[in-house]
């Protein structure tokens, strides 16, 4: 069975102990943090803490839910993350300060091994069918309903496909993970 239900993720510190985070999915399976190719997970954001650094890695992130907030890269850019479900890419040994914009939430992550893999998320709005190709390594329920070939999404699940077609229901909402070998 390829659906993945966040709920049964566990939640582990983060890399530098001061949040926690749910794995969605790692490539290859069994990977650790210095081996992975990508890598998919859900955090939950409670407090000001900095992001862990991720040299060579680079990361792609969405808020999900709650208001978010706003990070400041050591490069000087300033990011407000606080509307559900728009990707923002950065790279992961940047040193990433945050400022909640209101109390605890939730964010979609994305990291990828640079050199090695590339890709992005992607949000589906549009409901309908829609054919899932070979570079959609995981789709996340985001809102609504989504029907798979293998059964239903809920808010907070995930696919690993391998192909096929899915339909999004009115008012449902998907982040699709684009993964591909780098050239």
């Amino acid at each position: 069975m390829s659906i993945l239900r966040l709920a049964d993720c566990p939640a582990v510190p983060w890399k530098n102990g001061l949040g926690r985070t749910r794995e969605l999915a790692i490539q290859p399976p069994g990977a650790g943090m210095a081996d992975f190719l990508w890598r998919v997970s859900v955090a939950e954001v409670e407090t000001a803490a900095p992001f862990s650094a991720f040299p060579g890695v680079d990361r792609v992130i969405a808020l999900l839910d709650g208001d978010g907030f706003t990070m400041t890269l050591d490069d000087g850019r300033v990011h407000a993350l606080t509307t559900p479900c728009v990707p923002f890419a950065f790279p992961g040994e940047a040193g990433v300060h945050v400022a909640l914009a209101g109390g605890p939430c939730r964010d979609f992550n994305l990291m990828l091994r640079r050199g090695r893999v590339r890709g992005g998320i992607e949000a589906w709005r549009t409901a309908g069918a829609r054919e899932i190709d070979t570079a959609i390594a995981l789709v996340y329920c985001a809102r609504g309903r989504i029907d798979c070939a293998e059964g239903s999404l809920q808010a907070g699940d995930a696919w690993r496909p391998s192909g096929g077609t899915l339909v999004l229901h009115a008012g449902a909402l998907a982040l699709a993970v684009r993964v591909e070998i780098a050239n």
